[in-house]
């Protein structure tokens, strides 16, 4: 397939993924809010913290080296050999999801049963519902490494509408229920997502579409492990750079969800501000989750598509690093123009935002301060994403290695950090971690790309120097809006806040405006791609 092909499904990807972030985070950021009124704060802790957690840490350290080893490279392969290797996902799950259901069980302290009823159940729930998902995993990968878009949209809308519907009837109609209800959701979610792929893949394997395209898999049998005679069960090339991700992706597990570990196995939080904290980091990572999110995903298949990994620049053809050096910069710019834009308006606007959408329970406390630094961590998510989307694409096995030992170092770094921040500034000090993680490690990614391209005329990191006009227009508008809010927002009444809304549009309609004049070659990119 040609880099400009390529280019053109993954934008469409990343695009629609973009889409569906969307409407899962508006779904969520919904459900938060109804669900405020009829369940209390802890048991919100608990299920968007403690039991979110286990799912996430199952399927993360399950699959994420699987799938970051099985779409590096082209689609021409020996996909028996790949699907093997991604059944083993289903035990390795297994085994996850029963010894951390232990870990939940039985050493880290038990809500107490007349504020959060069933907490055994939904632990038994969690864990199922994450191995359920996995079954599907060599299916999402064929999916993902054909860029078939729609399935991917379809699928997990339907999933997330069915959990959505199901945890709102219950929550209505039986809400002494407690983590049953969403015991029950988190089940339908994950069966509704494999059913989906499965069914998909039942009807299109074998038939002229399939043929038409020349699908490297022919019969639906072919989805299930297979033994061929005389030959290995697994590439072991595959195998083995799995290995080397499944170390990092350990340490990213720890990197990305560190704040809740810390929440989980320290005890620094109880379940109240836990739930409290966990609906602020919903509503502030809304934008990082539904765009740069999708980018990072897409881009990392097209990245790996059009350049071999562990070649250097010289020996690439050079109309593809051409392409995806100029790909990279417009990317930076993008992203990095997204986090400014969340990270200046973000500011003055985060207590409003806060009361709202759950009224003085949020907007009084820790909420507010909470919410500015995470527009302030979204600008570091904007940059890391992208950076290490490149670096995790053209990466060779003994850099990977490497980069563990790095990863290693960071781990215990953020997590020191995250205690000591915590203790010195409450809930705060989770997302103040967060931000020093990330600047390490866009620190680290920066340096590769540049080394990487040294060799080149190609500058992508350009991409992270906008216009100055623009911004001087940012500041001008971070202080004007600041200004706005010590006098409109937010105990003034509706018409000081209506007041202090119109303000923050000006300001965001000329700052759009601005990025038109000056940044017509991102505006050509995002308008065509």
């Amino acid at each position: 397939m040609a880099a400009q092909d390529v280019l053109g499904q993954t934008a469409r990807l990343a695009s629609s993924s973009a889409l569906l972030q969307v409407l899962f985070r508006a779904v969520t950021f919904a459900l938060n809010a109804f669900t405020l009124r009829y369940l209390s704060r802890e048991l919100l802790g608990v299920v968007n913290v403690r039991l979110t957690l286990l799912y996430s840490t199952v399927v993360f350290l399950a699959r994420e080296a699987f799938r970051r080893a099985c779409l590096s490279g082209s689609t021409k392969r020996n996909w028996t050999k790949t699907i093997n290797l991604l059944w083993l996902t289903v035990p390795l799950g297994v085994f996850w999801s029963v010894f951390l259901g232990l870990v939940w069980l039985y050493l880290l302290e038990v809500p107490d049963p007349s504020v959060v009823p069933h907490y055994q159940a939904g632990v038994v729930a969690f864990g199922l519902s994450a191995i359920i998902e996995l079954l599907g995993e060599p299916c999402w990968v064929l999916a993902q490494a054909h860029l078939f878009v729609r399935l991917k949209v379809i699928a997990e809308s339907l999933s997330v509408v069915s959990k959505c519907i199901l945890t709102v009837t219950l929550v209505i109609l039986y809400p002494q229920w407690g983590l049953y209800i969403f015991s029950l959701a988190q089940l339908l979610y994950a069966t509704v997502l494999v059913m989906c792929y499965v069914v998909y893949f039942v009807m299109f394997l074998g038939s002229p579409e399939a043929t038409k395209k020349s699908f490297p898999v022919a019969r639906v049998k072919a989805l299930l492990p297979n033994f061929v005679e005389d030959e290995t069960f697994v590439n072991w090339k595959e195998a083995r750079l799995t290995w080397s991700f499944f170390k990092q992706s350990f340490l990213k597990q720890i990197l990305t969800e560190g704040e809740r570990y810390v929440m989980t196995f320290l005890n620094v939080l109880n379940f109240g501000d836990q739930g409290v904290y966990d609906i602020v980091n919903n509503l502030g990572s809304l934008v990082a989750r539904f765009i740069f999110l999708p980018i990072e995903e897409s881009f990392y298949v097209f990245f790996a598509k059009v350049l071999e990994r562990g070649k250097a620049v010289k020996d690439q053809k050079q109309d593809d690093v051409a392409m995806a050096a100029s790909v990279l910069e417009l990317l930076l710019k993008l992203v990095l123009l997204i986090g400014l834009t969340i990270t200046v308006f973000g500011y003055a606007y985060s207590q409003l935002a806060l009361d709202i959408y759950g009224g003085s329970m949020l907007s009084s406390g820790t909420g507010p301060d909470l919410l500015r630094c995470y527009s302030l961590y979204v600008l570091f998510l904007a940059v890391n994403g992208v950076t290490e989307c490149f670096t995790f694409a053209l990466m060779c096995k003994e850099e990977v290695d490497r980069y563990n030992f790095v990863m290693l170092a960071l781990s215990l770094l953020f997590l020191c950090i995250s205690y000591f921040l915590t203790h010195w500034q409450g809930s705060k000090g989770f997302i103040l971690a967060n931000c020093f993680n990330m600047a390490i490690r866009i620190a680290h990614s920066i340096h590769y790309i540049h080394d990487y391209f040294k060799e080149s005329t190609y500058t992508p990191l350009a991409g992270l120097l906008p216009s100055p006009f623009l911004l001087l227009l940012y500041t001008i508008s971070g202080a004007v809006t600041a200004f706005s809010e010590v006098f409109f927002c937010c105990d003034k009444g509706w018409m000081a806040r209506l007041i202090h809304i119109t303000v923050g549009a000006l300001c965001f309609a000329a700052t759009i405006m601005t990025m038109f004049c000056t940044e017509t070659k991102l505006i050509h990119f995002v308008r065509s791609q």
